[in-house]
């Protein structure tokens, strides 16, 4: 595979136009930027015509889902998808698979029943053809770690602090891949950052997968309530100068991260279009 470098971006698939030129364009630009890795959020489809479309504006950058989700998805339409982009594209393409939320999958009238086992048998069945080194898996709880560093190249947690990168580096041990994703507001006014930070962590917040593992690291009931505390938004959202940035960032690397995969957030909170200022304010601090 080819080298993912220290910092990626993180971005939902659901901000990024539908114009073939202007997907190409930002493509280019992250490349440009200096980032080694561009992952794909928010549950992209199983066609995995976005990464392909990246990975075809590019020519070093290594794209990746983070994640597919397996309750939305066709395993062997997945598998397809993959195989025509690894053809395509070889050593550039990571395939993150995870077990979603109880909601998502009530959703589609499914019950949400050994979420760990289902994405077991997805691994090797389905996607048995995938090679274990170009996939992952969203990795929080142990033994979906523990997972990560049997069947896939590694893990990909959301929403945790770097004392959880620690922790996952140990389960994990030293080979597979640990590429966390990390929030962070360009900004030094603490009550847009939180604003920003609460739009965008609310949504969490209602989801047990994730509460369950925040209160391991210290956050308990008032903290994670409504949009959370100061002090969950604080730990969640990178926010600052410069140096705080990238301190912040960069904790992830300390704690044992082979990578890191940063989201951007503006004023709002969670961008709905691309925040290429952003990302371009973002490079110049990691650049530092």
């Amino acid at each position: 595979m080819n080298d993912l470098g220290r910092y990626g971006l993180w971005a939902p698939a659901r901000i990024w136009p539908d114009d073939a030129a202007e997907v190409a364009g930002a493509a280019r630009e992250i490349e440009s930027l200096g980032y080694g890795a561009l992952w794909i959020g928010g549950s992209p489809p199983d066609d995995l015509a976005l990464a392909e479309a990246v990975l075809a504006a590019t020519t070093t950058l290594v794209v990746g889902t983070s994640i597919v989700d397996i309750w939305t998805s066709d395993g062997e339409r997945l598998a397809a998808s993959q195989a025509r982009i690894r053809d395509r594209f070889p050593g550039r393409f990571y395939l993150g698979i995870g077990s979603g939320h109880a909601p998502t999958a009530e959703s589609r009238g499914q019950s949400y029943t050994r979420p760990l086992s289902r994405l077991r048998e997805l691994l090797t069945g389905p996607l048995a053809s995938v090679p274990v080194g170009e996939r992952m898996i969203a990795a929080l709880g142990p033994r979906t770690l523990e997972t990560a560093a049997e069947l896939t190249a590694g893990a990909l947690p959301y929403l945790m602090p770097p004392a959880h990168t620690a922790g996952a580096r140990r389960i994990l041990g030293a080979g597979p891949l640990l590429a966390p994703e990390q929030k962070v507001f360009l900004g030094t006014d603490p009550d847009a950052a939180r604003h920003a930070g609460r739009r965008t962590l609310k949504l969490y917040l209602a989801l047990p997968n994730y509460t369950r593992q925040l209160a391991r690291f210290g956050m308990d009931g008032a903290d994670l309530a409504g949009g959370g505390s100061d002090r969950f938004v604080d730990s969640a959202v990178v926010w600052g100068d410069d140096e705080r940035v990238r301190a912040g960032v960069d904790a992830h690397l300390e704690a044992g991260a082979n990578h890191v995969a940063v989201q951007v957030l503006d004023g709002g909170g969670a961008p709905r279009t691309l925040p290429r200022e952003g990302w371009r304010r973002l490079a110049d601090v990691l650049r530092s």
